[in-house]
C-alpha cells in the first residue's frame, strides 16, 4: 500500500472517507506556488513513508479541487486535516517545525512501541503480573533503555515477591520521575529477596526481628495485609528498627499498591498513628 497519495475530488470520498474507515488518513491541503506548502510537505512525506506511524497522507491541490477546499472550509494553506471513519478528528494550519508534525501524527497514530505499552500497562492496572511482566520483558527486547517499561517490570516482580529479579531493573532505572518512585520500591525489593534467599541462621533472635522476617515471608507469598501486620507490630516496638528499614518497607509497599489502594489508605493511617 503507497503511504503518500495524490488525490481529488473524485477520488476523494473513496481514497479519504472510505479508507479512513481503516487506516487514518492524513489530508495534506496544498499548492505548488505555496511556500510554506513546500516546507510542510516533505516533512509529511517523511513520516508517513517512515512506517513509525501507520497512516496515509493524502495530497490534495487545492487550485485543482476548489470544491472539496470550500466544503472542508480551508482558508489558508498548508492546512492539515485528519481523518478517521470519515471524520475530521484534528487538524492544523500553516508549517509547523516537524516537532510538532510528529506530535500531531504520534497523536493520531500511536507507535508500535505505544500499542507495546498500552497493553502492558492495561495488564498491570488490572494487577495480571504474569502477563504483564511478560509484555515488559518483550518491550526491553527491543527496547532496553526504555525507563518505564524497566520500572514498571521491577514492579510487577515485586508484586510477585521476586524482590532479586526485581533489584536489578530497579537500579538500571536513572530518569526522571521513574528514578525517583524506583528509589521508593529498593527497599521492598532488598526486603524481598532477603526473604527469597533466606535469613540468617541465628539462633534466639529477638521477637522483633522474627516478626520483621516473617513480614518479609508473607509478603513475599503475596500476603500483603499480614506482613503490613508484622511490620507495624515491629515498629510498635521501635519506630527505627534496623535504622529506620522496616519503615521504609512499609512506604515502599504503599508505592507499590498505589495511592487510592484501600490498603495503602488504611495502613498508612495505622502507620501514622505509631509513628506520631
Amino acid at each position: 500500500m503507497d503511504k503518500v497519495i495524490e488525490v481529488n475530488e473524485d477520488s476523494f470520498d473513496a481514497d479519504v472517507i472510505k479508507q479512513s474507515a481503516h487506516i487514518p488518513v492524513v489530508v495534506d491541503f496544498w499548492a505548488p506556488w505555496c511556500g510554506p506548502c513546500r516546507m510542510l510537505g516533505p516533512t509529511l512525506e517523511k513520516l508517513a513513508n517512515s512506517g513509525e506511524h501507520n497512516f496515509i497522507l493524502a495530497k490534495i491541490n487545492v487550485d485543482n479541487n476548489p470544491n472539496i477546499s470550500r466544503q472542508y472550509q480551508v482558508q489558508g494553506i498548508p492546512a492539515v486535516k485528519a481523518f478517521i471513519e470519515g471524520e475530521v478528528v484534528d487538524e492544523f494550519v500553516g508549517a509547523l517545525p516537524e516537532s510538532k508534525v510528529r506530535a500531531f501524527v504520534a497523536n493520531l497514530v500511536p507507535s508500535e512501541l505505544d500499542a507495546l505499552l498500552a497493553d502492558a500497562n492495561s495488564s498491570l492496572v488490572t494487577r495480571q503480573w504474569e502477563n504483564a511482566e511478560l509484555a515488559y520483558r518483550n518491550i526491553l527486547i527491543d527496547y532496553p533503555e526504555h525507563q518505564l517499561a524497566m520500572l514498571n517490570l521491577g514492579v510487577t516482580l515485586l508484586a510477585q515477591g521476586k524482590g532479586c529479579n526485581a533489584i536489578g531493573y530497579l537500579q538500571d532505572v536513572r530518569d526522571g520521575k521513574e528514578l525517583g518512585r524506583a528509589e521508593k520500591l529498593m527497599p521492598l525489593a532488598n526486603f524481598l529477596c532477603q526473604a527469597e534467599t533466606g535469613w540468617s541462621d541465628e539462633e534466639d533472635i529477638p521477637t522483633e526481628e522474627a516478626q520483621y522476617r516473617q513480614a518479609g515471608n508473607l509478603l513475599s507469598r503475596g500476603n500483603i495485609e499480614a506482613g503490613l501486620d508484622g511490620l507495624l507490630d515491629v515498629l510498635r516496638i521501635d519506630k527505627q528498627y534496623k535504622k529506620g528499614k522496616a519503615k521504609e518497607v512499609v512506604l515502599a509497599v504503599f508505592e507499590l499498591l498505589g495511592n487510592d489502594d484501600p490498603v495503602t489508605q488504611n495502613y498508612r493511617n495505622e502507620l501514622a498513628i505509631i509513628l506520631f
